[in-house]
């Protein structure tokens, strides 16, 4: 039995390996085109360029969920402020932004946190997408990200004007492969793992996430970073 589990482990080691060497490789094709694309601008290559940057973002997903099972030996717990890893986030997604004539509105954070910073910036990226796909068509969208901070923890919320979530479907969100009415919605094409993965990664990371959404209103996601003694005492400035 200790063979086969060992056998096993090798494997799904191997895989894994596997998985970020090609990830790893794929981005240089990648970056190549958007290079081309910089040098050759017109209304083709700016179409292009949109759909690479999804492609894009698929890799990052998929490297994320490759080494999800492994958080605690890849994550680096330090003191951040909240700002910065909002605007690492917002920047990485600013052309999807004007693409979509997305409104940001951020303000009120000034607080620190004890964290990773690059799983943050992945998750709030995971988000932002997610409040862009869902987005009311030929309306008005705003995206407001700010931070509340309580007795024990500090709150950062990412709260949209879109087209909100099901009442009775908003339970499962976090279910690996669900995608719900909006998922199977002309176009939108989800996947049921970008949620999914920021559970899980909170999890790891000893965070807590929450949302709220009222069908044809919004959403609100809370993403929860604990104060306690213990978090800071883990911590290298």
């Amino acid at each position: 039995m200790l063979e086969n589990v060992n056998q096993y482990k090798y494997l799904t080691e191997d895989y894994k390996e596997y998985i970020e060497l090609w990830i790893h490789e794929i981005k240089l094709p990648l970056a190549a085109s958007k290079l081309i694309i910089e040098n050759h601008k017109n209304l083709a290559t700016k179409s292009i360029g949109e759909e690479l940057d999804k492609v894009e973002n698929y890799i990052e997903q998929a490297l994320f969920y490759a080494r999800s099972n492994t958080v605690e030996k890849d994550y680096y717990i330090k003191k951040n402020v909240l700002k910065d890893m909002v605007n690492e986030a917002v920047k990485k997604n600013k052309s999807l932004f004007i693409q979509e004539k997305i409104s940001m509105k951020i303000h009120d954070l000034e607080t620190i946190v004890y964290t990773d910073s690059k799983w943050i910036v992945f998750i709030l990226s995971q988000l932002l997408q997610n409040s862009v796909k869902y987005k009311k068509p030929a309306q008005y969208s705003e995206i407001e990200i700010f931070a509340k901070k309580g007795k024990e923890n500090v709150i950062l919320v990412v709260k949209d004007n879109g087209i909100g979530i099901k009442k009775g479907e908003i339970t499962r969100v976090f279910e690996k492969g669900f995608t719900g009415t909006n998922g199977r919605m002309l176009n939108k094409k989800s996947t049921g793992i970008g949620l999914y993965l920021c559970k899980k990664l909170c999890d790891k990371l000893g965070m807590a996430i929450e949302l709220n959404s009222v069908q044809g209103e919004g959403t609100e996601v809370k993403l929860v970073f604990p104060q306690s003694s213990y978090m800071i005492n883990r911590t290298i400035d």
